[in-house]
């Protein structure tokens, strides 16, 4: 951690500010990352579970960072030996 991000957050304590947490951000909001792209890409790996990001991404129109971050964080799914399994497997999953 950078001495400067320290000094800037005790600065923001002495003006009033209680919480690290970032401000909502004007701009364009991330509409790739949502519940039916989720299902859409959720499919296509049901169906092929050798699918890569980037096919993925170019099948459904969406950039790879956001396929990316739907596998991962919101389906839960790892690479195990080319195929997407979930992170936590079942005891009926292991047999």
């Amino acid at each position: 951690m950078w001495m400067t991000q320290v000094y800037q957050w005790c600065s923001w304590f002495k003006d009033g500010q209680t919480s690290l947490q970032d401000e909502p951000r004007s701009g364009r909001p991330n509409t790739a990352n949502n519940d039916w792209n989720t299902a859409r890409v959720d499919e296509l790996i049901k169906v092929d579970r050798r699918v890569k990001l980037k096919e993925i991404s170019l099948k459904l129109d969406i950039p790879k960072t956001y396929v990316y971050e739907i596998v991962h964080d919101k389906l839960g799914y790892r690479k195990v030996s080319a195929r997407w399994v979930p992170k936590m497997l079942s005891d009926e999953h292991k047999r």
